[in-house]
């Protein structure tokens, strides 16, 4: 008997299996067996077609592959080449047990990328560094930028079983980013000045504008509210460039979410956004069902863009509590439970009224006021207790001027971040545990007697208190102040709404 490692992957993280074969005295058959899926049983086909490249006939015997553990599903067509290697190499004298190899067979023998060959490797680094991979020639410049691996890539399975029978001195691996970058503590952070749409191109609005730069230098939940083209949408779509940079791990994490979404790994430091359609189900946005990762999921450690936000369904809005709460959300199914990390930044926009001219001037609105009230009765006050900012737009004047561009408001972005990552945060301040919170969110006499007024005049909840201190704390640090005072806590609550 001989194996050899390979994994599988389960949503977005990966589980190692041990690739096994042994010929026994039976008619010739082939047998694999081990949960495997339909994509791996017709490997078979692929491996047995494959095989004749190499000029390799099986023996008359019966062969049994096993994919252990035998308890979980196993998925993929990266399960082409190890199987294919085994019976290439089950006669020769050599132990297999440091070699890990992914990658689909063509009917010519040649090795092919897979959209999942990346994220499993990235789950699995840790794991696999000790060992060698062979891997796809495709793969390789991908693979290559994870961190301390061992890589070997192969463009033919006759490539692979001569690189194996050499023991060809492998690659060493490890991302080299061309990309402008700070250093805090030691830890480099990535950044790019491609300001792809600018907040230049937003005429007026100033407070919406501050609002965005406070949300994007502390990841706070915001919400836009005012009437068509007033430039909702054009704020949300522009804070993604000037949000704070990304670390190395934040970068293969986003490249990981983009391999499993099916969109081109591009390793570069611009964090996601994620925009579904308000008619969008629960399923495609929390995961479940057919769909294994939801959008939520995708969006982690970018921004979530809920546009139209009265309009989704009322069981996707009240879903979003929780990972909104507790920056997690567990999708639990019949025989497994799956957890995600959501650490993203809700960023939705309304209209004041379901026609949307009930802060205009200069157009009547036709909404009655049943109409208005149970359009903003969809959004519980549960929900809007999760959001950090309400920004209240203004309608738009030919003579509005530009407020700020995009390079002018990553610069304040940047000193904010540098503050909060000088003071040992792990979390951005709008994703603070209460813990955290209390750490970090020191105020001085009169803000806390200011913030002991709010709290009796507008009966705040203790969510609503933390939002505050957060709110506080990412503006004092656009001011570089290590403490909260009473501008910073004023303005804070200027976001409540009312």
């Amino acid at each position: 008997m001989k194996k050899l490692l390979c994994a599988t992957l389960q949503e977005i993280d990966a589980k190692k299996v041990e690739v096994e074969i042994s010929f026994i005295r039976s008619l010739p058959s082939v047998s694999i067996v081990g949960l495997p899926q339909t994509a791996v049983k017709e490997a078979l086909q692929r491996v047995l077609v494959s095989l004749n490249t190499i000029d390799l006939k099986l023996p008359p015997k019966k062969l049994v592959i096993n994919l252990s553990p035998s308890d979980i599903k196993k998925d993929g067509t990266q399960f082409d080449l190890p199987i294919a290697l085994l019976i290439a190499l089950y006669k020769e004298d050599m132990e297999l047990n440091d070699i890990v190899a992914f990658g689909e067979l063509g009917l010519d023998g040649k090795v092919k990328d897979t959209d999942s060959i990346f994220p499993i490797v990235l789950s699995l680094a840790n794991d696999f560094k000790d060992k060698i991979i062979i891997v796809p020639k495709d793969s390789f410049e991908k693979l290559s930028k994870i961190p301390n691996l061992k890589l070997l890539p192969v463009e033919t399975l006759k490539e692979a079983v001569k690189v194996i029978k050499e023991k060809k001195e492998p690659f060493a691996s490890g991302l080299s980013l061309k990309y402008d970058f700070i250093n805090i503590n030691g830890q480099n952070y990535y950044f790019t000045n491609n300001f792809i749409e600018d907040f230049k191109d937003i005429k007026g609005q100033k407070r919406a504008i501050r609002a965005s730069l406070i949300a994007a230098s502390g990841f706070h939940n915001i919400l836009f509210e005012g009437s068509p083209g007033c430039g909702k949408s054009m704020c949300a779509k522009r804070l993604r460039f000037i949000l704070p940079p990304m670390s190395l791990d934040e970068i293969l994490q986003k490249a990981k979410m983009d391999s499993l979404s099916g969109k081109e790994v591009d390793f570069e430091p611009v964090r996601t956004m994620r925009d579904p359609h308000h008619t969008a189900s629960r399923a495609s946005i929390f995961g479940g069902a057919n769909r294994s990762i939801g959008e939520i999921a995708f969006a982690n450690n970018g921004i979530f863009f809920a546009d139209e936000f009265p309009h989704f369904q009322k069981s996707v809005l009240e879903s979003l509590r929780e990972p909104l709460q507790d920056h997690k959300i567990l999708v639990s199914r019949v025989k497994d439970k799956i957890e995600y990390e959501t650490k993203f930044m809700l960023v939705a926009a309304q209209n004041p009224c379901p026609c949307g001219n009930l802060f205009s001037k200069t157009k009547e609105c036709r909404c009655s006021e049943l109409e208005i009230k149970r359009y903003k009765n969809r959004l519980s006050n549960a929900l809007l207790d999760r959001i950090d900012l309400y920004v209240q737009m203004e309608e738009v004047n030919f003579d509005d001027k530009p407020v700020s561009s995009s390079k002018d408001m990553f610069v304040k972005v940047l000193k904010a971040f540098k503050m909060q990552k000088k003071r040992g945060q792990k979390d951005f301040n709008g994703k603070l545990s209460d813990a955290d919170i209390n750490r970090y969110c020191t105020m001085d006499t009169q803000a806390d007697n200011i913030l002991n007024n709010a709290i009796i005049n507008f009966e705040l909840s203790q969510r609503a208190i933390n939002n505050i201190k957060k709110v506080s704390r990412t503006i004092a640090d656009l001011d570089e102040s290590e403490n909260i005072t009473k501008e910073h806590l004023l303005e804070a609550l200027s976001y409540r709404m009312k």
